[in-house]
Order: structure tokens, then sequence, then C-alpha cells
């Protein structure tokens, strides 16, 4: 019997905490961020344990958690504390469960905690105050600056997109935002959660070669006297738009830089071909000189003390056989015939240098004739 009974009173108690649980309830943030000189939305929902009612049979309250005469905000203003008359205003629909409180004008000392009381207007008045669950505010004293978002590098007479957001947490009093350049502006306001909203502006352009470089500049106003960095910048790079001359002259400076680089090889070929043949004719002047001064030493000798001349010496060449020459003061003796004398050459200092073309060509021609006679005369 015990046991039962004590499993009885372990489910009632289970049963009547989950449904008075449910009946006052309130949901809030603990901790919320205030721009100081701002504004400041403390965002609040509540329930009640009976059927719904009207907004103006419902009383909302708010206090000082530590001493719950210290009321901030009151429908009956005289019951507010000095220090917060005409700064506090509920913006929340009370039959809609809304309590959500704005406080004005932040001060530094608005640090809270601020908890909610309710009290319903009923055939009895029911009233309950949550200081179990009551706001804590932290003070921002310098706003940040808003961020911007945007490429770097844009293509001249497309569309530019530029985004310029900053986040808050103040939505009865949204910050404006403004842009140094003209084009089409569309804003947007978004509750991104836990009492915090992001205000958001697009701006879009098509930028122009003269926007090469510029700064995009967007700027915030907090509602209230805000202090802080309120404009953020963006620096642009214009890339300019493809046309026909952007095509045609990379291609036509190619084409010149090409050209130019060949015509330099084709001189300078040209010049050392000419070099190469000057080289060649004077080596081949040089080589027939010679030969002509050959040609004449040799005609300037005595050919009749060469015994028998060419025709004889082809006739005798291969009837006898020469043993051996013997050179004694310029005579020659050969095995079986008689001493003759060689014809002595003249020294190139003895003969006077004349050169003429009529000559130079006679001696071109006898070149051959000059080879037999020397090597007949056993010159080689």
């Amino acid at each position: 019997m015990d046991v039962l009974t004590g499993l009885f009173l372990y489910w009632l108690h289970i049963f009547c905490a989950g449904v008075f649980a449910d009946v006052w309830k309130v949901t809030v943030e603990p901790e919320m961020q205030a721009l100081v000189s701002s504004c400041v939305v403390l965002p609040c929902s509540f329930k009640y344990p009976v059927q719904e009612q009207p907004s103006d049979r419902i009383r909302a309250i708010w206090h000082m958690k530590d001493n719950w005469d210290d009321i901030i905000f009151h429908k009956d203003t005289t019951r507010v504390k000095d220090s917060f008359k005409g700064r506090t205003n509920l913006i929340g629909s009370l039959g809609g469960s809304n309590c959500s409180l704005e406080i004005d004008e932040v001060k530094n000392h608005d640090n809270g905690p601020y908890c909610f009381r309710v009290e319903l207007e009923t055939s009895k008045t029911d009233k309950y105050s949550f200081v179990k669950n009551c706001v804590s505010i932290k003070m921002i004293e310098q706003a940040s600056k808003p961020e911007l978002q945007a490429e770097q590098s844009v293509q001249e007479g497309e569309p530019a997109v530029f985004t310029c957001s900053v986040r808050h947490t103040c939505p009865s009093h949204q910050p404006t935002l403004t842009w140094n350049h003209t084009g089409k502006v569309i804003m947007s306001y978004k509750n991104i959660g836990h009492g915090n909203w992001e205000t958001q502006s697009v701006l879009t352009f098509s930028p122009k070669k003269e926007d090469d470089h510029s700064a995009v500049a967007c700027t915030v106003k907090h509602h209230g006297n805000v202090k802080g960095e309120m404009t953020a910048t963006h620096r642009i790079f214009v890339k300019e738009q493809a046309t026909l001359s952007h095509i045609l002259i990379p291609t036509i400076s190619g084409l010149g830089a090409a050209l130019l680089v060949g015509v330099l090889c084709f001189l300078i070929v040209m010049r050392f071909k000419k070099r190469i043949a000057d080289l060649e004719s004077r080596n081949d002047n040089g080589m027939r000189r010679r030969l002509s001064r050959l040609s004449r030493r040799f005609r300037s000798g005595d050919s009749s003390s060469v015994p028998g001349g060419r025709e004889q010496r082809r006739g005798q060449g291969h009837q006898f056989d020469r043993k051996f020459y013997v050179k004694a003061n310029n005579i020659c003796t050969v095995s079986g015939n008689k001493p003759f004398s060689k014809a002595r050459m003249p020294s190139p200092k003895s003969v006077a240098k004349s050169y003429s073309d009529s000559n130079y060509d006679d001696d071109y021609i006898n070149t051959a004739d000059l080879h037999m006679k020397l090597y007949e005369n056993d010159i080689f």
C-alpha cells in the first residue's frame, strides 16, 4: 500500500509540475547589447493560466529585479522612476502576449537587470512577477562601421553590386544607410534572432571609366547621438570594356614588331654576305696576283737555257732515267748528258710591280701554261 501511495504521489507531482510550470511563463533574452545614446528593444513574450484576455484587461509592468518599486515602465507614468520617464515604451501587443520593451536614449547606467510583471483584471486580479527571468544590458560606447561587401575589380558598363549592412538591437528605430554614389538602392531589414537585427542596403550601378580607382562609401546613421566610425569605404578598379581598338592595337603592334625584327635580320644577313663576298674577292685577287708575279718571273728568265724546249722534254722525258742532280754554282748535270745552266729566278725586289687590267687578264688566261712550265722546269 505504501508503495502504491508513493508512486501515485510521484506521478501527481510530475503532472502538476508540468501543468503549473506552463501556466505563468515568460520568454526573454537574459542579456542584450545596447548602443549608448541610441535605443534597445528587449524582446518578451508571456503566457498566463486563464483564457486569452484583451489588451485593455492586461497590465504590463517592468521593474528592477532588486527593488520591485523601482518601476521603469507602467501605464500610469506617475509611477515610473524619474530617470526612465519618457524613455520607455511597450511596443508589443499584450493581447498577443507580446511584452517587448523599448528603452530610448540609453544611458551608461541602464544595465538592469529588469523583470517583467503581468496583472490580469478578471473577476479577481491575478498578478505574477517573473523575477527568475530578468534581462541585463551590456553597453556599447561607440558604434562600429558598417560591413561593406563588393568585388574589387568590376567591368566597365556591366552592373556592379555593393552590399552594406549593420547589426543593431533597436528595430523600432532602424538605422539608415546612405551611399556616396548614385544607383539603384534596395533596403531590407531582417531579424537574425536573440534580439539582434540586421539592416542591409544594396547598391547597383554600372561603372564607367571615370570610376576607376574611386572609393565607394557607405555611411550609417543610428538613432540618437551615437559616437563611432560610421563610414565604410571600398576602392574599385574598373576594367575597360573590350572594343575593336583593344583587339586591333595589340595585333598591329605584334605584327609591326615581328616585321621590324624580320627586316633587321634580313639587313644583317645581307651585310654579312657582302662582307664574305668581299673577303673571297680579295683572297681570289691575291692568289691571282701571286700567280701573275710567278708567271712574270718565269717569263723573264732565259727559256733557251733549257735544252730541247717543252716538246723536246716531252719527247725525251720517258726515254731515260734521271739518277741524280748535282747542284754546284747553279750548274745542273744529268747522268749521261752535258751540263747546262738553269735560269736563276729574279728577286721579287728587283722586278718593278706594275699591274694593269690587260696584263691581269693575260696572266689569268695563261695560268694553266704557267703551271705546266713550272712543272717542266722542275720548279715544283
